[in-house]
């Protein structure tokens, strides 16, 4: 009886397991490698394939929930020291490492699969998008930038998106790519100020702990001048229309918004405007550029 009892599902684990890589934040990512997908096949037969689109849609959440996990795991002694991040499922023993790391594997699993059942080229480059998800947590142990690891790992997102339906390289998936890490990375800079102290205190390395929260807020609102200014090259060298250009402008309204709430000296609102407003500039400009295809003639 206890037997059969153990090999039935177990939805608490699974629940915990979802919380764990926070499965609701592919939001951040997903539309971005929407865009590049649907723009790959507006260049290449201006219709929707949907089973490719799905398989894409399988690799990133694999991808990213396998990102997330490693990160869970490899970190949750930092964790455990943080007030901030103690409540975390592998450091309260919601979820065991063992359970996180089968977790991790069968996301790996499906990311590995989709990619082969894309085209050849995604299967050999899918290896090497993983490195950088796997070295990311390790990059504030050794280096007072790790928020250039998670831009470079990032940026696979909308590259591996293009190549999906392609199965060529692009340099303008690159540009959009670029964009995206320059972005995640620069709200990632804002994000760790709030651990300013405790890092300093337990030895993880960031700009802020390093450099101030004033050196990383300004590094932030850096980093997403430079978003801007590669997202309308990609807009130009894909030729874009009108309703893309429209969602250019809010997304520049809405860094605008995010850099007035968060300063230097008020982190009172930094989590408004890391998990809204960045969630919506995601949404908006998939929104813009998805209108844009289907004006231009994408049919769907």
């Amino acid at each position: 009886m206890t037997s059969a009892s153990a090999a039935l599902p177990q939805p608490g684990r699974t629940k915990a397991f979802l919380r764990l890589v926070m499965i609701e934040h592919s939001v951040f990512a997903l539309p971005f490698a929407y865009i590049a997908a649907l723009t790959g096949m507006f260049e290449w037969d201006k219709n929707v394939h949907w089973g490719r689109l799905l398989l894409v849609t399988i690799a990133m959440v694999g991808l990213r929930t396998f990102a997330m996990a490693a990160n869970r795991i490899i970190d949750r002694e930092i964790d455990a020291r943080n007030p901030r991040t103690a409540h975390r499922e592998l450091v309260t023993g919601a979820m065991s490492v063992k359970h996180a790391w089968t977790g991790a594997l069968v996301a790996l699993v499906f990311f590995l699969g989709a990619a082969a059942l894309l085209n050849p080229l995604c299967l050999a480059l899918a290896p090497i998008a993983v490195i950088p998800m796997v070295v990311y947590p390790y990059g504030k142990r050794f280096t007072n930038f790790p928020q250039a690891i998670l831009g470079l790992a990032q940026a696979m997102g909308p590259i591996g998106g293009w190549l999906a339906i392609s199965g060529e390289w692009s340099w303008d998936a690159v540009i959009l790519g670029l964009a995206v890490g320059v972005w995640i990375g620069g709200f990632d800079l804002i994000y760790a100020c709030q651990d300013v102290e405790t890092d300093r205190e337990i030895g993880v390395m960031s700009v802020p702990a390093r450099f101030g929260i004033p050196a990383a807020i300004w590094g932030a609102r850096g980093c997403h001048a430079v978003t801007t200014a590669l997202f309308a090259w990609y807009a130009v060298a894909t030729d874009a229309g009108a309703f893309f250009w429209l969602g250019l402008l809010i997304v520049a309204g809405a860094f605008l918004y995010e850099h007035s709430i968060v300063k230097p000296h008020d982190l009172s609102r930094l989590n408004r405007a890391f998990f809204q407003v960045n969630g919506f500039i995601g949404i908006a400009l998939f929104v813009c550029a998805l209108l844009d295809l289907l004006v231009r003639g994408l049919t769907v």
